[in-house]
């Protein structure tokens, strides 16, 4: 005779923990509409372990605790296409863990996507709770509350240092930025390889995705710093991609840097999370060109390509006559532009935040050249430190979170309603924030990539120990 389950009451939401993956407390929602359970995850890598597949990825689990990171791992069970409440279906790892809510724990299957940005690191679905929970929909934490003070306790254990083999993707090696890092990945002790990324080209297949380089396979590296100009976007990801495909971590996904680099597809995001930035209109017919140009307030207004970087593919309307032309002048190339409102306090100044993983690192205030509106150093701008506020601190960290990168350039403008983003650039330069702000930014991102790369590394490490022992 079996003994029945004891079921766990609930309400819509609750404290529970996940031990395996080291996470003592996590607020999650309770969600009996989906089917499959979610976590938020970063930086997922796979990796083979013992002949079994596991995966790598770190949490934030306390929202108001940015400063929490923990690095999980777990088996892999599957990949699988998941459909989210806003109806945007992404292919997602699976993972086995165990879950522990109200005095009992057992085991679940969840899926990892990037939760940054929601009110719950955790949403607790179906299949978590059929015959193990009752749900009380109009109670709350019928479970009690977990301190996030759980974490104070965990000791966090710095790597042994060791070389890493780290791959710079660029196809720009003598700039001052590609020179620093491998300047400073050298001094490390750490070996670095830069690659044109042009120059590589790939073996697509599910048995062993290869990556190669004049007649040789690109391999044993522990990371990938991609560098990718906006000319070779499309390719340039597609050879992240393929290095992803590899479980190889690379500082920035492929994923990320083409949401960074579609400029509307980057505005769109953006704004769906609320996050400010000037009124900006986009359409393909000439017909609308009025009343887009109504949309954003009229002359003066700015227009941008969709593809241009580095202030290029910007133009300053000042009239509607002069916005009308620079459009049909546009269309007339058959480029996709973006119609922007000009914010005439920033008077021809904008603010360059460095982020890298969950903080902003430096700053600088970028000022055009004598009647230029634009503020790009590329253009004869110039830079000068600055202490930003709270509040732009909080935007730049969003904005590269929502968009998915380790490493970003968040360009603001300071206006009478705050802080509104300009533009994230995944690629960003070292030479302008190193030398306004005197800080050592390269080691700062070369100290990121160390604890993201230790996992994966240590792993192969075992495994050609394990290799020398049985040969």
């Amino acid at each position: 005779m079996t003994s029945e389950v004891k079921k766990v009451k609930v309400g819509w939401e609750e404290w529970l923990a996940l031990p395996d993956l080291g996470l003592p407390a996590i607020k999650a929602k309770v969600d009996t509409g989906a089917k499959t359970s979610a976590l938020h995850a970063f930086g997922i890598y796979e990796f083979t372990e013992r002949g079994k597949k596991m995966v790598s990825f770190g949490v934030h689990p306390l929202p108001e605790r940015p400063d929490i990171e923990i690095h999980c791992t777990a088996p892999l069970v599957d990949k699988r296409e998941v459909t989210s409440s806003n109806g945007q279906t992404e292919l997602r790892h699976i993972i086995a863990t165990t879950l522990g809510i109200g005095g009992e724990a057992w085991p679940v299957e969840i899926s990892l996507t990037y939760r940054e940005n929601m009110a719950y690191r955790m949403l607790l679905g179906r299949s978590a709770l059929e015959g193990r929970v009752i749900v009380d929909p109009v109670q709350s934490c019928l479970c009690g509350v977990l301190s996030g003070s759980l974490y104070d306790d965990l000791v966090p254990v710095e790597p042994e240092h060791r070389p890493l083999k780290i791959l710079l993707l660029s196809r720009e090696p003598d700039n001052y930025s590609s020179r620093r890092l491998l300047e400073e990945a050298e001094r490390r002790g750490h070996s670095m390889d830069i690659i044109n990324t042009k120059r590589c080209y790939m073996n697509i297949t599910s048995a062993k995705p290869e990556v190669r380089y004049g007649g040789a396979v690109l391999q044993g590296y522990d990371a990938v710093i991609p560098r990718i100009g906006a000319s070779i976007t499309s390719y340039g990801t597609a050879i992240v991609r393929q290095f992803e495909a590899m479980n190889i971590f690379c500082l920035n996904s492929s994923d990320a840097i083409r949401r960074s680099r579609d400029k509307l597809y980057a505005h769109q995001l953006l704004a769906a999370q609320g996050v400010g930035m000037p009124v900006t209109g986009y359409a393909s017919s000439p017909s609308d060109t009025d009343d887009l140009i109504g949309i954003v307030g009229g002359a003066p207004l700015v227009l941008k390509l969709l593809e241009g970087t580095q202030g290029k593919g910007v133009v300053l309307a000042e009239t509607k006559k002069a916005a009308e032309s620079v459009v049909d002048a546009f269309r007339g190339l058959d480029a996709d532009i973006l119609i922007q409102e000009f914010v005439k306090e920033a008077a021809g100044t904008d603010v360059r935040c460095f982020v890298i993983g969950n903080r902003v690192v430096a700053a600088m205030k970028r000022t055009g050249s004598d009647g230029d509106f634009r503020s790009n150093l590329h253009k004869g701008g110039k830079a000068s430190k600055i202490k930003i506020t709270r509040e732009e601190r909080a935007t730049a960290i969003r904005a590269a979170r929502i968009l998915g990168l380790s490493v970003a350039g968040v360009d603001l403008l300071r206006t009478e309603k705050g802080p509104k983003v300009l533009e994230v650039n995944s690629s960003p330069g070292l030479e302008g924030i190193e030398t306004t702000t005197g800080k050592d930014i390269t080691g700062t991102i070369l100290d990121y990539v160390e604890k993201r790369a230790k996992t994966i590394a240590d792993k192969r490490l075992r495994g050609r120990r394990k290799v020398r022992r049985k040969a």
